[in-house]
């Protein structure tokens, strides 16, 4: 796993990984989220102690972020330090513990922990000091059961950095920040809900710039992504997860022997090609169970089971609990 990237995206090259990001990116849906507004003024540091996890109540796909509204500051994060510009955008799809401040051996603060009790009428603003602030940002989690996927968790790196200043294909995402800092200066009926919505298109957004813009590496999934036989073998398997494959199917379409087929899986994402369609189908099964109200028996047979109880079995392997006490409590 890669320890960061950031910068402005390259471009993606091929219909199948096209094919294969939008049905992954299609089922990103933010399961809670919270955001509120920093305001400190002189020198100032935030504590490094990752604190999101235990505020969203659960530590599976918590991504604390931070967007530089205005001004500059830096990040601390495991021993690096960087400067943030106005416009930049960092997530840690970890909940890698970090820092952020201005100046040095200014006041420590834990705005976590500044935070008013929920629920909100509109969105906090933390104000720390009477002075002019040097920064202001909007900070919070995203809630993301899309990184129970694994291969997906796999590509992602610790820290996540997007500039917008100076990006040719940034202005729409200026654009979004100026309308997320405008829900909290002018608070409106409904900007406690928009602002998770705004929240949740630049999440999508900037998962797929990391993932087209990754650097190919030898194995794993955008290695397989970026390897022309195994991409198209992967399009079919997202664009039609219900079709009962075989191994003869993929390998027919993939244009590869079914040992070539099974040794490249085997090799690039380590497992095997029916082993990942079981995965890709678990995990399409979990965006069901938290996002409709079709029963388990129903979700179990289109994620290819016969029977409930064998559904039950994988999803628990795959998950740590049975489908029902997963969407309860997904759902809460």
């Amino acid at each position: 796993m890669p320890d960061d990237l950031s910068d402005s995206p390259r471009t993606a090259g091929g219909v199948a990984r096209d094919d294969v990001l939008s049905a992954l990116l299609s089922t990103v849906r933010l399961s809670g989220s919270l955001q509120f507004c920093l305001m400190p003024e002189g020198a100032w540091e935030t504590d490094a102690t990752p604190r999101m996890a235990q505020m969203s109540g659960s530590s599976s796909g918590t991504m604390p972020f931070h967007i530089l509204v205005e001004g500059e500051c830096w990040l601390k994060i495991e021993g690096l330090r960087r400067t943030l510009e106005s416009g930049d955008v960092v997530v840690f799809p970890f909940g890698t513990g970090h820092a952020v401040g201005v100046g040095s051996g200014g006041r420590l603060i834990a705005p976590t922990q500044d935070l008013p009790p929920k629920p909100w009428r509109q969105i906090p603003v933390l104000r720390y000091g009477e002075g002019r602030c040097g920064a202001r940002l909007l900070c919070g989690y995203l809630q993301c059961e899309a990184l129970n996927f694994a291969p997906l968790r796999q590509a992602l790196p610790k820290l996540i950095h997007i500039r917008t200043r100076g990006a040719n294909d940034g202005d729409w995402l200026r654009a979004t920040i100026r309308q997320m800092a405008d829900e909290v200066d002018r608070p409106r009926a409904g900007g406690v809900s928009m602002l998770p919505r705004l929240t949740e298109i630049i999440l999508i957004e900037i998962l797929r710039h990391q993932i087209i813009s990754a650097e190919p590496r030898a194995v794993g999934w955008l290695a397989a992504l970026a390897d022309p036989p195994l991409s198209r073998c992967l399009s079919l398997i997202h664009d039609d997860p219900k079709r009962d494959w075989s191994l003869e199917d993929l390998s027919a379409a993939s244009g590869m022997s079914r040992s070539v087929l099974a040794e490249r899986f085997q090799t690039m994402l380590g497992t095997s090609p029916i082993r990942y369609v079981r995965d890709w189908r678990l995990y399409l099964a979990s965006v069901a169970l938290q996002t409709t109200a079709q029963t388990i028996a129903t979700i179990a047979f289109d994620a290819g089971y016969a029977t409930e109880a064998a559904f039950n079995r994988a999803f628990s392997r795959a998950f740590g609990s049975p489908p029902a006490t997963w969407r309860a409590t997904a759902q809460t």
